[in-house]
C-alpha cells in the first residue's frame, strides 16, 4: 500500500522514497514506491501531478487498488527514489479545486443548486449545477459572495470520519464510501467528501471569476477560473480593452458603446453593399443575356471571365436562373487557377450533376454540385476544353 503523502501535506514538493516494485511494459517503466507526493491523474476529477523521479520525467500516475503507479520512460537503476513535483502545476490545481468547492457551496447555500458535474481543464474549470437557469444578477451575487469568503480567509481543513459520523455533519453531498471518508471542510461553511489536494485557507484561492454560464442538459454549466488563472484572464482582457480603446481613441469604459455603434454602422453598410451588389449582378446578367445563343428554344450563355471572384459569378448565376429557359456555361480564368460553373433555369429538366460526372471521368477536374448547378476547378490549359464538353453534353441531352 502506497502512503499518500499528498493527502497529509499537499505543500510538500520533494521527498525520498523507496521503489518496491517495477515493471517494464510497452516501452515504459511502471514504478510503485512505498510513499508518494504524486497525485494520481483524474482521481476524483483532479488532474495528476507533473514532476520527476530521480530526474526522470513522470509521464502519468494512476491508482491501482491502494497503490499509486508512476509511469516513466527511462529506467531507474536503484531502489532509492527522489520524488519531485512541479509546484506551480500543483498549486494551480489546488487553487482550482478549492475554488470549485467554494463556488459549489455558494450555489448550494444561495439557490439550493447541487453540483452534478465537475471538470478541471488546462485553461478553465466548469461545474454543472442542477438548476435550469441563472440570471446575470444571480451570477453576480454568487461571484460576490464567493469572493467575500476568499477575502475573509476561512481555514480549509481535511480529516477522516466513518459512515455513522456523517449524520453529525451538514454534508453538501454524500459519499459512496462506507469507511475512512475524507472530508474537506471550509471552516464550518462547507463540508464535502473529497480525495483531492486543497489549500490551507480560502485566501490562497486569490479570486474566483465566472467567465461564462450556459444551459447544458437541463442544468447550467458554469465556467470559471481561480487564482493565477483569474489574474491571467484579467490581464489579457485588460490588454485587449486597452488596445481597442487606443484604436478607437476612446476611454476604456466607452469602448463597448463605440464598438456597438461601429457594428451598427457596419450592418448598414453591408445592407447598402448587398443592394448595390444585386444591382451590379442584375446589370452584368443583362449584359450576358445579350450574348445568348438560341438552341431548341433554350438560351445558351457561354462566357469566360478574367480575374474575377467565383462568388461574384454565383450572384450573376442566381439572377439568370430566376428567369426561364437559360443554360449558363461560365469559366473564370485567374492568374493561378481556373474555375467553371454550369447551371440551368429551374424550369429545365436537365441533370447537371450527371453531366458533370461524365466530364470528371474524362478530364482532370474537381468539383461538385446538384442537378441544377455544378462548379469546380481545373487547370488553365483545360478550361476551354471543359466548357466545350459541357456545351456538347448538354446539347446532346436535349
Amino acid at each position: 500500500m502506497t502512503e499518500k503523502i499528498y493527502l497529509e501535506n499537499p505543500y510538500l514538493r520533494q521527498i525520498d522514497a523507496r521503489i518496491v516494485e517495477k515493471k517494464y511494459l510497452n516501452n515504459k517503466y511502471y514504478i510503485k514506491t512505498n510513499r508518494t507526493i504524486f497525485y494520481p491523474n483524474l482521481a476524483g476529477g483532479q488532474p495528476g501531478d507533473k514532476g520527476t523521479i530521480n530526474g526522470v520525467e513522470v509521464l502519468d500516475t494512476y491508482e491501482e487498488g491502494n497503490d499509486i503507479i508512476h509511469v516513466i520512460k527511462d529506467n531507474i537503476h536503484s531502489d532509492k527514489a527522489q520524488l519531485s513535483i512541479d509546484w506551480e502545476n500543483r498549486f494551480d490545481y489546488m487553487q482550482q479545486h478549492s475554488g470549485q468547492h467554494l463556488l459549489s457551496a455558494v450555489f448550494y447555500k444561495l439557490y439550493n443548486g447541487e453540483t452534478v458535474g465537475f471538470y478541471i481543464g488546462k485553461e478553465y474549470v466548469y461545474i454543472d449545477i442542477d438548476i435550469p437557469s441563472a440570471s446575470e444578477i444571480h451570477i453576480e451575487k454568487i461571484e460576490e459572495f464567493a469572493n467575500k469568503i476568499i477575502f475573509s480567509n476561512f481555514q480549509i481543513k481535511s480529516y477522516i470520519i466513518e459512515k455513522e459520523d456523517m449524520k453529525k455533519i451538514p454534508m453538501r453531498k454524500n459519499s459512496i464510501l462506507n469507511s475512512n471518508i475524507r472530508i474537506v471542510e471550509i471552516d464550518g461553511f462547507d463540508f464535502s467528501p473529497c480525495c483531492g489536494t486543497h489549500l490551507r485557507s480560502t485566501g490562497e484561492i486569490g479570486l474566483i471569476k465566472i467567465r461564462k454560464v450556459e444551459n447544458y442538459k437541463g442544468n447550467i454549466r458554469v465556467e470559471f477560473v481561480c487564482g493565477n488563472r483569474a489574474l491571467k484572464d484579467y490581464t489579457w482582457k485588460s490588454n485587449y480593452i486597452r488596445d481597442i480603446s487606443n484604436l478607437l481613441s476612446a476611454k476604456d469604459k466607452d469602448v463597448y458603446n463605440r464598438v456597438k455603434k461601429l457594428y451598427s454602422q457596419k450592418e448598414s453598410l453591408e445592407k447598402e453593399n448587398r443592394i448595390l451588389r444585386e444591382e451590379l449582378y442584375s446589370y452584368k446578367a443583362k449584359e450576358l443575356l445579350k450574348k445568348t445563343k438560341l438552341v431548341k428554344d433554350i438560351n445558351f450563355i457561354c462566357h469566360k471571365f478574367e480575374n474575377i471572384e467565383l462568388k461574384e459569378i454565383s450572384g450573376i448565376v442566381s439572377y439568370i436562373n430566376s428567369l426561364k429557359n437559360n443554360i449558363l456555361i461560365l469559366g473564370v480564368h485567374n492568374i493561378n487557377h481556373s474555375n467553371y460553373i454550369a447551371s440551368r433555369s429551374a424550369n429545365l429538366n436537365i441533370n447537371m450533376k450527371n453531366i458533370h460526372k461524365e466530364i470528371v471521368e474524362e478530364l482532370n477536374v474537381k468539383g461538385g454540385g446538384n442537378p441544377q448547378t455544378v462548379q469546380g476547378a481545373c487547370s488553365k490549359d483545360e478550361l476551354d476544353i471543359v466548357l466545350e464538353k459541357f456545351y456538347e453534353k448538354i446539347l446532346n441531352s436535349l
